[in-house]
């Protein structure tokens, strides 16, 4: 994080002790055990900086109990640290500059780095000692030579390595900045990347890294499409109210599977003959194939015997028997085939499978190729079902296993025996952190009440995040005049019978809710998904006009294949763009046999989508200042790829119970964090808002609170969203004559904190806390107002909270927040953001539906990012004015 300025806070006193955090394991099964009292807060003293708000204050509201948390305190001797620039004479990939490190430190100057003067190296430009070392003066320059491929006779290859002194820090910054008394400034801020340089270099030079994650082949599984998972360990020292932690955590690494290259692409095809891999490839599967297999680290076996280490580049365009060069020993033509057999004396066993290029020059017959195990897969990974479950399924353990997992970590990652750690002074202690949690109380729920029932079971009071909606109505049940049912599937899975039947148990159910139809028998259609979409919606729509009335409602039978995909894609297109329509799909092999519960979660969606009102959070509704609360995220294309750009997304309550909400979005720059149009997009929904509550709710008073919920950027970015993004809120306020009182928060959700009850009493399901369950001692930031909240009851797994970086003061803010995260409209789940934000993450979700599917837009000639850009935005289409006043279900 940045040095910051201004936001100076008036000093509150003097700084006491922050508060301890104990450690050890759980204790088991038994009573609740009563927490005593915990230590008061004690705010930073005016000279030290923060950004946003001090913290008000430890929250008191819920229950205490304590909870095990994947972080480790480590303990830093006093002293120094020498940061290092490396310079060397060109760019080298990280893993050659780590092996040149290496080297120098091992073979080439090994008395300069003995004992405590070992050097960690972030494979990048840093270096970091923990003396200064003994190079006669500020900088010194090496030659590393490093020996060249096992399959060239070439000499060593010499490299020129320059170190050059470029900082001295004291560590005694990061003590104090934990205890409140240093603002974060660049010493703080290079102090605690050397920190997380050091714990790195053990484990870097043993395993695959990735990031601040390791990956180790002590547990592996074969999940398909050429790719091998592998458990890992993710590992980060970050700055805590109890002192420096390491927060350590599983990950799983997707890797190449080791073994003959061929298995490799039969696995990724799905296909077992070999001979598919011949000229005869469909030009797709060759490209997704050369994309896959681009930068692949193989051992080739050579005409001569011999094996080399090469690199992938791409598949060749003809046969091994059909790959013709010349040959330089006697000038005539010469298939790579043949040369194989004529050089090593043995024929190929597949002479008609292609071969990959290697180099410029040089192509190696598939056959002949080992892919070496280790290597990370860093490319977009199958939008496979089958992918996507073995995948979670590997990926997921329970809370007591994983926190086991994780003290197995400890012991994998040797904080106690490492040179790099011993030498910076550093103790890690081997117990989990523990800490006080406190579960916050559920807000109760009102629904429309059922004709004979008691008026008190319109209200509703979630267990565990969850609730169920028998025998109540919606708060506000909508009205469907007339309705189109489209079938996609073919008449053999889905006979007349089977629309019938579908039809009538869609209107039973939702009737059930309260929803009420004028024409509840639909307008039922066979299309052909192949056919001409978009005029046959048409007819349809016209047809039950001219029978019925005008459709309100088109509900599709989506086939239960892989190429429903594409048939959501363009429904969603015509719905939301050219018609302003509400549609439903629904896959065929589930509402066939559908139960009294599986209507009941369509109804959530269309009741939402129609401007209904599911249910009522009551604490929202109660508020005494009139309040917006929006949502704002930005999603990034697949890794790997680099021609797609992001997007951003808004989105605003309505009413003054924020169960109804407005969207916007924008396409802008692939990877850009930040939003530039957000003053056009948050004046977009403002006006929405304005309008709705003048017409509907008859309110013209100006707004007086504004909550804004951020998603899309990290902890460190805060300021950068403070600094950039408020000022467009707050211009977007001023365009319209309103200044409400505005809290900006940053919601967290790709973090790596994990936590579990100590006691087992105090667990829920699978073992993880309840829903309700905040943290804001011991873990949380030294000088920011942040807490991790866990709003949502788990099922599968260990749940991970979300985490709150707040802008301003409001002490009922984490009641609130809770209370947000039970008011999205398709769920009887507490659900892990709040409404505004999960919206905003659904929005960005189905940005690809703003494109024609039919047409071949966005395709530009050029490089240019900002010409790539262009074309995009140009493509993205406008919501049809009718859907922009739904909801973005």
């Amino acid at each position: 994080m940045p040095p910051r300025s201004g936001n100076r806070n008036s000093a509150r006193g003097g700084r006491g002790g922050r508060g301890g955090a104990g450690s050890g394991v759980g204790r088991g099964a038994g009573p609740l055990v009563p927490v005593p009292p915990q230590p008061q807060y004690v705010p930073p003293p005016s000279h030290v900086e923060t950004v946003g708000v001090v913290r008000p204050g430890f929250g008191i509201a819920g229950r205490p109990f304590r909870v095990q948390v994947n972080c480790f305190k480590a303990n830093i001797d006093e002293g120094s640290m020498f940061h290092y620039d490396v310079v060397a004479g060109k760019t080298l990939p990280p893993a050659k500059n780590m092996e040149l490190i290496k080297a120098l430190q091992k073979s080439i100057a090994p008395t300069i780095f003995e004992g405590n003067r070992l050097a960690s190296y972030d494979s990048k430009k840093s270096l970091f000692t923990a003396v200064e070392l003994d190079i006669g003066g500020d900088s010194a320059e090496f030659d590393v030579a490093l020996p060249q491929s096992p399959s060239s006779n070439g000499p060593p290859r010499i490299y020129k390595i320059r170190l050059k002194l470029v900082n001295k820090i004291s560590r005694e910054v990061l003590r104090r900045f934990t205890e409140g008394k240093q603002s974060h400034d660049e010493a703080v801020s290079t102090a605690l990347m050397a920190l997380n340089v050091v714990v790195r270099m053990d484990p870097a030079e043993r395993f695959p890294v990735y990031g601040r994650s390791f990956y180790t082949p002590s547990e592996t599984r074969d999940v398909g499409f050429g790719i091998e998972l592998w458990r890992g360990y993710f590992q980060s020292v970050r700055p805590s109210l109890s002192g420096n932690i390491i927060n350590l955590d599983i990950s799983t690494g997707p890797m190449y599977k080791p073994g003959p290259l061929i298995d490799l692409c039969l696995s990724f095809l799905q296909k077992n003959n070999p001979h598919c891999l011949n000229e005869t490839i469909p030009d797709d599967k060759r490209r997704d194939l050369n994309i896959f297999i681009s930068g692949v680290h193989v051992q080739a076996r050579t005409a001569r015997g011999t094996a080399c280490k090469c690199t992938v580049a791409k598949l060749s365009d003809r046969s091994a028997a059909n790959s013709m060069f010349t040959n330089q020993s006697t000038g005539q033509p010469l298939s790579v085939a043949d040369y194989f057999l004529q050089t090593g004396g043995h024929p190929l066993r597949f002479p008609n499978l292609l071969c990959v290029r290697v180099s410029e020059r040089h192509l190696i017959p598939l056959e002949r190729c080992i892919v070496l195990p280790g290597q990370l897969l860093k490319k977009q990974l199958p939008d496979d079902d089958k992918f996507k479950r073995a995948f979670l399924e590997f990926s997921t353990m329970k809370p007591k296993e994983r926190m086991q997992s994780i003290q197995k970590g400890f012991q994998v990652l040797n904080y106690v025996q490492s040179d790099y750690v011993q030498a910076f002074g550093i103790q890690v202690d081997s117990n989990p952190l523990t800490t006080v949690a406190r579960q916050l109380e559920h807000p109760t729920l009102k629904y429309g009440l059922k004709p004979g029932k008691p008026s008190n079971t319109s209200i509703v009071k979630p267990t565990n995040g969850s609730w169920n909606m028998a025998d109540k109505l919606f708060f506000k049940p909508c009205q469907v005049q007339a309705w189109v049912m489209i079938i996609f599937e073919t008449r053999g899975r889905f006979n007349d019978d089977l629309v019938n039947n579908v039809a009538k148990g869609f209107v039973s159910g939702l009737r059930d809710t309260g929803i009420t139809f004028v024409h509840p028998d639909p307008h039922a259609q066979r299309l052909n998904g192949q056919g001409n979409i978009y005029a046959d919606l048409e007819r349809a729509g016209y047809t039950c006009k001219q029978q019925k009335a005008p459709p309100t409602l088109f509900v599709f039978i989506l086939p239960d294949s892989p190429g429903r995909n594409d048939l959501w894609t363009k429904i969603k297109y015509w719905g939301d763009v050219k018609r302003g329509v509400v549609t439903q799909c629904l896959i065929s092999s589930k509402c066939t046999s559908a139960k009294k519960q599986y209507w009941a979660n369509v109804s959530l969606k269309v009741n939402g989508k129609l401007n209904g009102i599911n249910a009522v959070v009551a604490l929202i509704g109660s508020a005494s200042a009139q309040t917006i609360y929006m949502g704002a995220d930005v999603s990034h294309p697949p890794a790997g790829t680099t021609d797609l750009p992001s997007y951003a997304a808004v989105v605003s309550s309505l009413d003054k119970n924020a169960a109804k909400y407005v969207d916007t979005s924008r396409v802008q720059m692939s990877r850009q964090e930040l939003i530039p149009d957000l003053q056009e997009m948050v004046k977009e929904v403002l006006s929405l808002y304005l309008s709705y509550q003048a017409e509907q709710e008859k309110n013209r008073s100006k707004p007086e609170r504004l909550f804004f919920y951020r998603d899309g950027v990290s902890e460190g970015q805060f300021q950068q969203v403070l600094d950039n993004e408020l000022p467009l809120i707050k211009a977007a306020c001023r365009e319209l004559n309103i200044n409400p009182r505005l809290t900006l928060v940053i919601v967290g959700k790709r973090h790596h904190i994990r936590m579990r009850p100590e006691n087992d009493s105090d667990a829920r399901d699978v073992g993880n806390c309840p829903a309700g369950t905040v943290v804001d001692r011991d873990i949380t930031h030294p000088t920011l107002f942040d807490f991790y909240l866990l709003s949502h009851g788990g099922i599968l797994g260990t749940s991970r909270s979300a985490h709150y970086c707040v802008s301003g003061i409001s002490f009922v803010f984490e009641k609130l927040t809770f209370a947000l995260c039970h008011a999205y409209a398709p769920s009887t789940r507490s659900v892990s953001i709040p409404a505004p934000v999960y919206y905003a993450d659904t929005v960005c979700g189905r940005a690809k539906t703003r494109f024609d599917p039919f047409s071949h837009g966005s395709q530009t000639e050029s490089t240019d990012a900002s010409e790539i850009l262009a074309a995009f935005k140009r493509d993205y289409q406008p919501l049809h004015a009718k859907r922009k006043r739904r909801m973005p279900i």
